[in-house]
């Protein structure tokens, strides 16, 4: 591997591959922008779990015995905050959205021919609220949803402007025309304020304007060329899901930047050594190409081990991911090198490095940390250890939030709209689960009753009827509405409960029949116990592999377990930490299951890369100096270039918090805390005091 990487980085530092690598990576770039757009492959509406999870196999065959050709339903909600909501109102919004026959909209349930008795399923038992189902086409897609209900809250805003009630369109299709415009808006923002945010850290930190705008330039590129491969593969039928594109982007800058920061760090040593700047850059990439080829190398395996995730949102980051590492990683060892060279000794200017002056490097802090750190490791090792012990100890603190529509905005319409409902009416209506009885003997309308007359003597049931049956009587569906949030974990433990309790449901009911649950709450029973097996499966899998790796390159079989421990508590601690932090700074007293896998896969994957870079310079050093001297050079030679780089990984994950989606902020947030302590606090103190303490010269 050390000899192909030194063909490929020797042949790009000389002029003519600095040339033709830059050029062939602008064509690439020119080429796929001319190929499908990544917009059109996304989907709002991803299906999270596994095809063989009951609750899908339950819909499926609900789907089969009573199909339906309607599409995703929607609630149109009219409020009267200060009184009785007029039904005249409510059928003159109603007439004026149907007027317009919108293109999508199936049908709105007729009100105006209701007789007294029929409106008050539809109305609050305080006279305030009216809800009106509507059904829209089958097989429309995610811009379908926000084009509807862009238009059809137009319609309804103007007419309610001048009336008492509020309007608000809610439900699957409501909340999916809100989230496609969330993603698009905050997308945009997103990648607008991680590059500003990276050029700003950039400048201030290396205070020269092109050491800012190579990185930046190599990170465009290198978006545009994955960003249109993506593409290519939603073309050839890979379904992406929004939040998973997102946080591509934050892992594009964050990598590219990283890696541009370590091969200019030692390209500006090389310049001191050599005059010309080919040279230089060739002995720079010798120097670093493996490590940070190998770093990247550890993130792309880590993100290939979700393929062997069940729940399908970690099985979608696998490819996209890996096609992103997969790119990064050749554009670290040909076109930011490139770049580089092509610029030269201006790319430091006003500082510019001159051949021949190897004067002392000033290392700051560095300096001075890593003489404290390698004369009382104890000391500062042990702080730093049990500052990450107690905070770790938070993780048994842990609460989940399994109510998707708590990731939005407050003011977000279908929020407002999902909350008003929710307050007024029965909470349970607001997710239904559907029981499923699948027969090989015909059933009776009679025992289906009795079946759903058992399920109603449940507390925790307001309502079960059946709502269906085939007319073999081989199988027949019972509608429950819960009396609790139907989102909430005590709803998700009493779906579990109804599980365990079927054959006893069938005993009382005298019916031989399989008998099985679909609808919101049984597939986030189906999430939960996923979600769990796969926190497994992926730290188990991702630590052995990287295990592995770290062994390959340092040829140690000691380094990689202190490599591979320091980063697990680490990541211990910044989950920790940040269940602490968001919960008193920001209100969130749960997150979401799928925050600490996420979290997981990245603070691991990216954090070992900075153990990674110091190890791999502390065994250079270890060639010429005893343990003590190769370490305390490795540190203060290593700590301006990490700590830079990780105060700009962290800064770039922390962009996520502008995203109007919870998931996404709670993630970033904790994410940045995670690097900052893997930089500072694992990288530059813990790691060296392991070694220290179990390393001996020879």
């Amino acid at each position: 591997m050390k000899r192909f990487l030194h063909t490929v980085t020797d042949w790009v530092s000389t002029k003519k591959g600095m040339r033709i690598t830059i050029i062939a990576w602008l064509v690439i770039m020119i080429a796929l922008s001319a190929g499908p757009r990544l917009t059109d492959y996304k989907v709002t509406n991803f299906q999270s779990l596994p095809d063989e999870a009951e609750s899908i196999v339950a819909q499926n065959k609900v789907d089969e015995f009573f199909p339906s050709d309607t599409g995703t339903p929607g609630i149109l909600v009219f409020n009267n905050p200060d009184g009785d909501v007029d039904i005249a109102e409510v059928n003159e919004v109603l007439d004026g959205i149907k007027k317009e026959k919108i293109d999508g909209i199936e049908e709105i349930v007729d009100i105006s021919q209701m007789p007294p008795q029929a409106l008050a399923a539809f109305t609050s038992e305080d006279k305030t609220t009216m809800i009106v189902p509507m059904n829209l086409e089958a097989g429309l897609g995610n811009s379908d949803y926000s084009r509807i209900n862009d238009r059809a809250s137009e319609i309804g805003n103007e007419i309610a402007e001048d009336l008492e009630a509020n309007f608000y369109i809610t439900g699957p299709a409501g909340i999916a025309g809100d989230t496609t415009k969330l993603f698009e808006s905050a997308d945009v923002k997103l990648l607008f304020a991680t590059v500003l945010i990276i050029l700003v850290l950039l400048i201030v930190i290396y205070r020269s304007p092109l050491l800012a705008f190579i990185p930046l330039l190599a990170t465009v590129i290198v978006y545009q060329v994955t960003n249109q491969t993506v593409a290519l593969l939603g073309a050839g039928g890979l379904e992406i899901n929004n939040s998973t594109t997102s946080i591509m982007s934050i892992l594009l800058f964050a990598a590219v930047i990283d890696y541009s920061l370590f091969v200019f760090s030692r390209f500006r040593e090389e310049l001191n050594r050599y005059e010309d700047k080919h040279e230089a850059m060739k002995h720079a990439m010798r120097a670093t190409g493996e490590p940070v080829f190998f770093a990247g190398g550890t993130v792309l395996a880590a993100m290939l081990i979700l393929f062997f995730a069940d729940f399908r949102d970690y099985q979608n980051f696998a490819p996209v991911f890996g096609t992103a590492m997969l790119i990064i990683m050749l554009a670290s060892i040909t076109l930011v090198p490139a770049l580089f060279t092509l610029f030269g000794r201006k790319a430091f200017w006003p500082k510019v490095p001159k051949y021949g002056e190897e004067t002392e490097v000033k290392h700051g802090i560095w300096g001075p940390v890593a003489k404290f750190v390698v004369n009382k490791p104890g000391l500062s090792g042990g702080l730093v250890a049990i500052f990450m012990l107690v905070t770790a100890l938070n993780v048994f603190n842990l609460d989940f939030e399994f109510n998707s529509v708590k990731n939005f905005p407050e003011d977000l319409p279908s929020r407002v709209g999902y909350e008003i409902v929710e307050e007024k009416f029965n909470k349970g209506d607001l997710a239904q689960t559907t029981v499923l009885l699948e027969s090989e003997e015909s059933m009776s309308e009679e025992q289906v009753a009795a079946f759903a007359q058992r399920l109603n003597d449940y507390d925790e049931i307001y309502s079960a009827r059946p709502s269906g049956i085939t007319d073999d009587g081989q199988a027949a569906k019972i509608t429950v509405s819960l009396t609790m949030n139907p989102y909430s974990s005590e709803a998700i433990d009493f779906i579990e409960e109804l599980r365990g309790d079927s054959d006893q449901l069938q005993d009382d009911a005298k019916l031989d029949a399989d008998i099985a649950y679909t609808g919101t709450t049984a597939k986030l029973a189906d999430e939960r116990e996923i979600n769990s097996g796969d926190i497994i499966k992926i730290v188990s899998l991702e630590t052995l592999l990287i295990l592995v790796l770290l062994f390959v390159l340092t040829r140690s079989f000691k380094m990689p377990l202190y490599m591979m421990a320091t980063i697990l508590l680490s990541y211990a601690s910044a989950l920790g930490l940040g269940l602490f932090l968001v919960d008193v700074l920001f209100g969130y007293d749960a997150i979401s299951t799928r925050v600490p896998v996420y979290a997981f896969i990245f603070l691991v994957a990216l954090g070992i890369d900075y153990n990674i870079i110091l190890v791999s310079r502390f065994l250079e050093e270890r060639t010429k100096h005893s343990v003590k001297e190769a370490l305390e050079i490795a540190i203060r030679n290593t700590g301006g270039v990490i700590s830079s780089a990780g105060i700009i990984l962290a800064a770039t994950f922390a962009a996520l918090m502008i995203m109007p989606i919870a998931d996404l902020f709670v993630f970033g947030f904790m994410v940045a805390i995670g690097i900052i302590i893997d930089t500072f606090l694992v990288r530059g103190m813990l790691l060296p005091a392991l070694i220290l303490f179990f390393e001996k010269d020879k």
